[in-house]
């Protein structure tokens, strides 16, 4: 049974998935979100600033729940997260539309890239019995 302290409150819980906080903040985390997502709905182009302060949820808990997608900034608005590999202003994720296209083009690069064959010795080569000397 792993038993860990909980990063939001500090309390003992017996960890079951990989998460770092208790179900009792989690829930609690859930619930910020739920409000967060309706502010947004009645606000679409609200700056992630204002966000947290009528939420009264931290910038950086916003960014993350924009990195896993569950928020999206509007269309219109001029907030956004930076894109991982290269910085551009993005609505949601990790990466931008063109980082994207370069990541998926380098994994299908890797997976049919040829292997290259080992050089085939001989057939007298291989077959030969070797004996070792006595010194």
């Amino acid at each position: 049974m792993n038993v860990s302290n909980c990063k939001s409150c500090g309390r003992l819980f017996n960890v079951i998935s990989a998460s770092k906080i208790c179900p009792d903040c989690q829930r609690k985390l859930e619930e910020k979100f739920q409000e967060v997502k309706e502010f947004l709905k009645e606000n679409p182009f609200a700056n992630i600033d204002v966000l947290s302060q009528e939420c009264d949820v931290s910038v950086k808990q916003i960014k993350e729940w924009v990195r896993e997608e569950r928020l999206v900034f509007a269309e219109g608005s001029m907030d956004g997260i930076e894109c991982t590999q290269c910085g551009k202003l993005i609505r949601t994720g990790k990466y931008c539309d063109e980082c994207k296209v370069k990541i998926t083009n380098n994994l299908r690069s890797g997976i049919n890239a040829p292997v290259k064959a080992e050089p085939v010795k001989k057939e007298r080569e291989r077959d030969r019995m070797r004996f070792l000397q006595n010194l």
